[in-house]
């Protein structure tokens, strides 16, 4: 032991080669699994504000897709339009993939393409991956487009699940509804459609307006009473 050096700093200084070669020892057993986990925490990192990014691009570059497509329609090119929004959604992101074939069925009835545009709705309605609500906002715009093509009984086979206690497009289905009866005449038919809509006291302001509209119609035809269900009360 040399001069100056006492027990405790030889005992210190032991003990601190035998912990550096513990160390390295580790080390090189592990060194390289350590080396590897913080690769992949910084990759893993880099990697989902990477993703992160990639899908905001995505998102944006569909935006852009979408706005050109409906422009086409805004424009008059309805048909168009169209055409386009239909391709857009077989390679858009989900959401907009959706929006797209809603506008898309709504171009092609504006461009006059009335049986492409309910065939349009029809794939909405049967599509079993859209929920309840977007199904049935699209059996609510094809009754719409029904209106004008179909009899009244088969656009009231079409409004019919929309017309239950609870439906979002209750209101909306009755105007449509009360509308398709005015069309064919079949007044009591209107005349309790109609009378639902302003009896109901969470009816929207504007739809009931139009009902009321429609029911000034109705009376100022057939007058109060029953119009014994037909065209017939029209000539009487």
């Amino acid at each position: 032991m040399g001069q100056g050096t006492s027990m405790v700093d030889l005992f210190n200084e032991v003990s601190e080669d035998l912990r550096r070669e513990r160390l390295n020892r580790a080390w090189r057993s592990y060194g390289a699994y350590v080396i590897a986990v913080a690769v992949l925490v910084v990759v893993g990192t880099a990697g989902w504000r990477g993703y992160d990014y990639w899908q905001q691009q995505q998102s944006v570059a569909a935006a852009s897709k979408y706005l050109d497509a409906i422009k086409l329609g805004d424009e008059g090119s309805n048909a168009d339009a169209a055409s386009a929004l239909l391709a857009f959604s077989s390679e858009a992101p989900a959401g907009y993939a959706v929006l797209a074939r809603f506008r898309a069925a709504s171009e092609r009835a504006a461009a006059g393409e009335t049986e492409g545009a309910l065939g349009a709705w029809q794939q909405l309605i049967d599509d079993g991956s859209l929920s309840t609500d977007l199904r049935d906002l699209a059996r609510l715009r094809a009754a719409m487009i029904a209106v004008d093509i179909e009899d009244y009984d088969a656009v009231s086979a079409r409004l019919a699940p929309l017309l239950a206690e609870g439906n979002a497009w209750r209101a909306a289905a009755r105007e449509i509804a009360g509308l398709a009866a005015v069309r064919a005449a079949r007044w009591d038919e209107a005349r309790t459609h109609l009378s639902d809509l302003l009896d109901d006291e969470t009816t929207p302001a504007d739809v009931r307006s139009r009902a009321q509209i429609l029911m000034d119609i109705v009376i100022g035809t057939v007058g109060m009473g029953s119009a014994g269900g037909d065209a017939e009360g029209a000539g009487s």
